[in-house]
């Protein structure tokens, strides 16, 4: 069978094209994952926003699929609608698969589209046993994790336990699948690994215990290792790895930054996303082990530097300093100094705008974000189906926007007990700009030839909305914001 995988063209705000365009790892791991007689397309549409029809059209023309996964987040769902009733204008009887956090986590939204499948959970084993029960022509009663149209009904077979990644039934990905080129991180080229599964924690925000329960699986390190190689000798000099919380085990972590020093694959540059906790108790002996082994980007689940927040968000254990067993607050800052002093940058990740936010506890984050990380990466705490978060934001009738496109984590869907949603949107706009352009000589430095071609580029994008009236202070900030908000709507426009 033909087998066309496509990622939506939706991006963050945080993650402009301009500067990030990472490739969806997920459908890698699916297209290396299905027996090797199939033939495998994955075009992630982030890399053609203004063209998707364009290049979807040429896709199904010249590729001809037998068969068209899509995966899928809750702020891509409105535009995954729109590539399926393409789809099915183009080629009616085509089989059309849904998968991802979104067709997981609300199943039932999909059943209205017109699907013929929905892989619920991880969907490697998934959806290697759909293929072959379509090649087959046998029922689909027993592939555990699918959901999938019965005449007019939906039929939803129960859930795929959550697999163990050590015997090494999970391939590694097949990047030759990729029909469409440009993955880029700050002009260099960038691919994704992954070394483990999974997390213990259970944050209010996060998807990733209903999608797969609490628990922590890890691949070997040579498999790792493999994986890098083959990310690096298909080009990639980035690599970001996007476990769900590689810093559970600390001390497997050191093992693999030694086993990426000892592999000589430390020319590369790595991408990580840590807890505070484990590098202000261990920093002093880790971060510089990480620089060796290539780290210079650490993304930082700071969350929020409020106690109460933090609580709120469920994750005062995982941002807790301890001297002696003992608590010795927030562990933000031990870890940001630890990480700046061993040459690493700090991707400062934030939550604000939580139900008892008030305006002096959002401008407290933001000047914590403004002294001390490298990279703002702020949102606003946003809704995900059967989040912990969206039962408490439900309960207390906060939630006042239901548009999903606009669940993108920096737009503000829901107010406080004391503002409203976008004069919590407004103050993270406004002071977030500016954080983003002090950060710019680091980024000379690290990456001079991109900052150098792309400095205008990068200015324009960061102020989008802004005239030179506004930049003189003749105009009023919040028509500005409302002038970049109605932009940002316009960019949402993909199909």
């Amino acid at each position: 069978m033909k087998i066309l995988l496509l990622s939506m063209p939706d991006s963050f705000e945080h993650m402009p094209t301009l500067a990030v365009r990472m490739p969806n790892g997920g459908l890698s791991s699916i297209a290396g994952n299905v027996d090797p007689h199939h033939q495998v397309a994955i075009a992630d549409l982030v890399l053609v926003q203004k063209k998707v029809r364009e290049v979807l059209t040429r896709l199904i023309r010249e590729f001809d699929p037998d068969l068209v996964g899509l995966s899928v987040m809750t702020f891509q769902r409105r535009t995954a609608g729109r590539i399926i009733d393409l789809l099915r204008a183009w080629k009616p009887d085509l089989p059309i698969v849904a998968g991802g956090y979104d067709p997981s986590l609300a199943t039932d939204a999909y059943q209205e589209m017109p699907l013929d499948f929905i892989v619920r959970g991880e969907g490697d084993l998934t959806f290697r046993e759909l293929l072959r029960a379509l090649e087959q022509g046998v029922g689909f009663d027993r592939i555990c994790g699918l959901s999938y149209r019965d005449g007019t009904q939906w039929q939803h077979n129960p859930d795929r336990a959550v697999r163990g990644l050590e015997d090494n039934e999970i391939r590694l990905p097949n990047r030759a699948a990729r029909v469409l080129q440009g993955y880029t991180l700050l002009g260099r080229p960038v691919d994704v690994v992954e070394t483990s599964r999974g997390c213990t924690y259970d944050c209010s925000f996060c998807s990733i215990i209903e999608m797969r329960g609490r628990n922590f699986h890890t691949y070997s390190f040579q498999r790792v290792l493999d994986d890098i190689r083959d990310a690096r000798d298909r080009g990639a000099r980035t690599i970001f790895l996007v476990d769900d919380n590689i810093m559970l085990n600390v001390r497997r972590f050191e093992g693999l930054c030694r086993a990426i020093i000892d592999a000589g694959l430390n020319q590369i540059d790595y991408f990580v996303q840590a807890m505070t906790s484990p590098i202000a108790s261990q920093g002093e002996r880790l971060a510089p082990l990480m620089w060796q082994a290539g780290f210079r980007y650490v993304f930082l689940g700071i969350e929020n530097i409020l106690e109460n927040d933090l609580v709120f968000l469920r994750a005062a254990a995982k941002n807790t300093a301890r001297d002696n067993g003992q608590r010795a607050g927030n562990a933000s800052y031990r870890a940001i100094d630890c990480l700046h002093r061993n040459g690493m940058y700090v991707v400062g990740g934030l939550i604000v705008g939580n139900p008892d936010d008030t305006r002096e506890s959002i401008e407290a984050n933001l000047d914590f974000a403004r002294d001390h990380v490298d990279w703002p990466y702020i949102q606003h705490p946003t809704p995900y189906p059967r989040t912990p978060m969206t039962k408490d934001f439900q309960e207390q009738g906060l939630i006042t926007n239901q548009n999903l496109e606009e669940y993108d984590g920096t737009t503000a869907v829901v107010r406080t007990q004391h503002m409203e949603a976008e004069e919590v949107e407004f103050l993270r706009w406004k002071a977030e700009r500016w954080m983003k352009v002090r950060h710019m000589p680091a980024a000379f430095r690290h990456d001079p030839w991109f900052v150098l071609s792309h400095a205008p580029q990068m200015m324009a994008h960061t102020f989008r909305g802004s005239t030179l009236r506004s930049m003189l202070g003749w105009e009023d900030e919040r028509t500005t914001f409302q002038r970049y908000k109605a932009i940002r709507q316009q960019e949402r426009e993909y199909v």
